[in-house]
């Protein structure tokens, strides 16, 4: 079993004034974005100005916070927000969802897709291979804020989580970590090199962290106030990734212009 680190959530505190290492982390991804986004435009022949681009990641970026916010509320917490709709703008009582995000960035990547009449996937193939930096930080966020364990295990990596009872666990965020975050940069960043096209990029994102999440579902515990959802475990978030794991298989084959074999 190996120690949990038990760092306090607050980076910063200045009198009342907090700052969560949770937060940071947001702040480190679209960062982190910007700058690798704005060096590739500096150094390659792209169809796209360095203000453009910078344009870009504050469209994403709102999307995302706007519709990870709504997402969580929707999909997850949406019983207290019937009763107390007001929920749904206290965001410093925590609550974030990827695929909310997800859909929230692609629909601020659109508008301004529309708006500077550039191919909506010629710029999701080009942020999709930062996106990876942000959700390896995000669940850094999570393991720093002790939340989202995973199951009981006797696994020598297991770690006792101080809100999560006595019981070893898996450290599921790691594993989210590594798989949503090193794992699925490489996949991409190793893929763009062999020149695939349009769409191909953004189909295999959406296709591998489909798959990542719904394979760290089965030894990630659900929140406490939803639970499994049928067969003893199936979880919400299993359910939002299937659509991913299609439409990312729909997106890779369009791309690569597979058709049905004839009969």
């Amino acid at each position: 079993m190996l120690p949990y680190p038990n760092i306090d959530p607050v980076a910063i505190s200045v009198g009342s004034f907090k700052v969560h290492w949770y937060g940071l982390m947001y702040v480190v991804g679209i960062a982190s974005a910007w700058f690798l986004a704005r060096r590739k435009t500096l150094r390659c022949n792209l169809p796209w100005s360095v203000p453009q681009v910078e344009d870009l990641i504050f469209y994403a970026a709102m999307g995302m916070i706007i519709g990870g916010r709504l997402g969580y509320t929707f999909f997850y917490n949406f019983s207290t927000f019937l009763t107390d709709p007001l929920v749904l703008f206290r965001v410093w009582e925590g609550g974030m969802a990827f695929h909310g995000g997800l859909i929230g960035g692609l629909i601020g990547i659109g508008l301004f897709a529309g708006l500077q009449k550039i191919s909506f996937f010629a710029l999701t193939d080009f942020i999709a291979g930062y996106v990876p930096i942000g959700l390896f930080a995000g669940r850094i966020g999570n393991f720093i804020n002790g939340e989202l364990w995973g199951k009981p295990t006797d696994v020598p990596w297991a770690m006792v989580f101080p809100l999560a009872g006595p019981e070893p666990r898996h450290p599921s965020q790691l594993y989210e970590a590594f798989l949503e975050g090193i794992v699925l940069f490489l996949a991409l960043n190793l893929a763009g090199r062999l020149n695939p096209p349009r769409g191909a990029l953004t189909g295999l994102f959406i296709l591998l962290y489909g798959l990542f999440r719904f394979t760290v579902e089965f030894v990630r515990l659900p929140d406490a106030h939803i639970g499994y959802l049928a067969f003893g475990w199936l979880t919400m978030g299993q359910i939002l990734s299937l659509p991913m794991l299609i439409l990312g298989a729909i997106l890779l084959g369009l791309a690569y212009g597979l058709k049905p074999v004839p009969r």
